[in-house]
C-alpha cells in the first residue's frame, strides 16, 4: 500500500509506533520496522544523550529498516540536553524524528540540514498549520482518544482528521484510536496517509514491557482509562488504578488550588516501576482509549501483517461490494 506517507518515510506499510515512554526502546523499535513499519526510538527514557547513542546503535544491529527518533520537547527549568541528543540524532545517521510537544523551530534548521525528516505531534488543526509554516514534513494528527497528552480542545478523530484532510498540504498520519484494519481504511478516508499506534503495540510479543502490563491492557474495556492533571493545564490520559484515583481525589479536594508537588509521588519517577517492574498501582501511566479493542498479544509482524491483509479486504471486499 502506498501512499504519502510510505514514500516521504521509505516504508512498506503506512503504520508508525509512537514514541512511548520505557516502551520505545531498540527492540520494539527494530521489530516495527523489520515487519514493515516505522518503529521509534523514544530519546527521553534513555536520559542521557550517550544512553540514546548507544540504543541507535543497537537498533542499527538488529534492523537495516528505516527507524526513528520520538524526541519530546518540554518547557522545563531544568530541560533535556536537547543540544546533544540532536547531536546524537545527526551523528547517529537517523533520518526520522518525530517531535511532540513544545514548538519545534529551534531544532529544525540543523535536523533538516542533516537531510532528517521531522514529523511533528500536534492536537489542533491550528499547531498542525504552524508546524507545516515552519517547514514541518509531516504530522501526526493526535485526536483526543489518544494515550498520553491529547491536548486541551477534546477532539475526537473522526472530526479532527478530515479537518486536516481540509487544511494541510503536507502528509499527515491519524494518532489515537488506532489499533487494526478497520483504524487504517478509516484513518485513510477520513483523508490521513498511515496511521501511528501507541498502545496496541504494547500488547505485543516484543514490547519490553513487564507482562503485568500487557495483560492490564487486555483487562481494559473503552471506559478504563481516566484524565488527569486537567487543572494543571497539562492533561494525561491514562489507565484508571489506585494510584490515578488518588491524584484524581487531590484535584476534587484541592481545586484550582492544586500543584504538581502534590502529586508528584504517583506521577515522577514511575515509568520505570511500572514498565519494568510490573507494579502496576505504582503510578500514572499513559493508556489509550482503544485499550477496549485489544484481545490478544501477537507479535509485532503478525499483528501489522494482520492489520494490512484486514485492510485490504475491507477495502477490495466490503467497500467494493457496497459500491457495487
Amino acid at each position: 500500500m502506498k501512499t504519502r506517507i510510505t514514500t516521504l518515510l521509505n516504508i512498506e506499510h503506512p503504520i508508525i509506533q509512537g514514541g512511548m515512554h520505557y516502551v520505545g526502546f531498540a527492540e520494539m523499535a527494530a521489530a516495527v520496522s523489520n515487519a514493515g513499519g516505522l518503529g521509534m526510538i523514544t530519546a527521553l527514557s534513555l536520559k542521557t544523550p550517550t544512553r540514546l547513542a548507544q540504543e541507535i546503535y543497537r537498533c542499527r544491529e538488529i534492523t537495516g529498516k528505516p527507524f526513528g527518533v520520538n524526541l519530546s520537547l518540554l518547557p522545563a527549568v531544568n530541560a533535556p540536553d536537547y543540544a546533544s541528543f540532536i547531536r546524537v540524532i545527526i551523528e547517529g545517521g537517523v533520518k526520522i524524528v518525530e517531535t511532540a510537544g513544545d514548538n519545534p523551530r529551534k531544532w529544525l534548521p540543523s535536523l533538516q540540514a542533516a537531510g532528517i525528516k521531522v514529523i511533528h505531534k500536534c492536537t489542533s488543526i491550528r499547531h498542525a498549520l504552524k508546524a507545516q509554516a515552519l517547514g514541518c514534513d509531516a504530522i501526526s494528527v493526535d485526536g483526543f482518544e489518544c494515550g498520553g497528552h491529547p491536548g486541551r480542545d477534546d477532539v475526537p478523530n473522526f472530526i479532527l482528521l478530515p479537518r486536516a484532510a481540509d487544511e494541510l498540504t503536507v502528509p499527515f498520519v491519524a494518532s489515537g484510536g488506532m489499533v487494526d484494519g478497520r483504524s487504517l481504511v478509516a484513518a485513510l478516508a477520513l483523508g490521513a496517509d498511515g496511521i501511528n499506534m501507541g498502545t496496541r503495540f504494547i500488547a505485543t510479543k516484543e514490547a519490553p514491557v513487564h507482562e503485568h502490563v500487557k495483560q492490564a491492557i487486555l483487562d481494559a474495556s473503552e471506559l478504563d482509562t481516566r484524565l488527569i492533571m486537567r487543572p494543571l493545564k497539562n492533561t494525561e490520559r491514562v489507565l484508571n488504578n489506585a494510584a490515578v484515583e488518588r491524584i484524581l481525589e487531590k484535584e476534587r479536594r484541592l481545586g484550582p488550588s492544586i500543584t504538581f508537588d502534590d502529586i508528584r509521588e504517583d506521577i515522577a519517577g514511575v515509568y520505570p516501576k511500572i514498565m519494568q517492574n510490573g507494579l502496576m498501582d505504582a503510578g500514572a501511566w499513559s493508556c489509550g482509549m482503544v485499550a477496549g479493542l485489544i484481545h490478544d498479544v501477537p507479535s509485532v509482524k503478525q499483528l501489522i501483517d494482520r492489520i494490512m491483509s484486514d485492510a485490504e479486504v475491507i477495502i477490495s471486499d466490503q467497500l467494493a461490494r457496497l459500491a457495487g
